[in-house]
């Protein structure tokens, strides 16, 4: 069943799709909790290992609070 909304209906909204980053070694990516870091592995496509001096910590992907800087 195709419903039709008004105009200025919160549920008429056409989604964007999600870009997704491509990181690889040595890239340096900022976080909004961890701060800014180097990515120092690649789990395929599906997570990153990311050095946030002092600490490592492995982020899935895709991540919206990560990108590059």
């Amino acid at each position: 069943m195709n419903r039709r909304h008004l105009k200025n209906s919160p549920f008429n909204v056409r989604r964007q799709p999600v870009e997704v980053e491509q990181y690889t070694v040595g890239d340096r990516v900022i976080h909004d909790s961890y701060g800014l870091g180097t990515v120092v592995a690649l789990e395929g496509t599906h997570a990153v290992l990311v050095d946030f001096s002092p600490q490592r910590a492995r982020i899935s992907l895709p991540c919206s609070k990560m990108t590059l800087f």
